[in-house]
């Protein structure tokens, strides 16, 4: 099975509509481990539907 490039799944899915550095930024996804913070608290009382998109990537 091929190894199918995270920046290419989420365009796929809709979430990625534009950006800048494109090629650079499926690149990168695409040869190495990259983290990203999120900043939420999932236990918090602040949490509310804007934090909805990180849950559902």
């Amino acid at each position: 099975m091929e190894k199918r490039n995270v920046f290419d799944v989420l365009k796929e899915r809709g979430y990625i509509e534009q950006c800048t550095h494109e090629e650079e930024i499926r690149e990168l996804l695409g040869k190495e481990s990259v983290t990203f913070y999120i900043g939420f608290d999932p236990t918090a009382d602040s949490l509310h539907i804007g934090h909805f998109i990180q849950i559902m990537v």
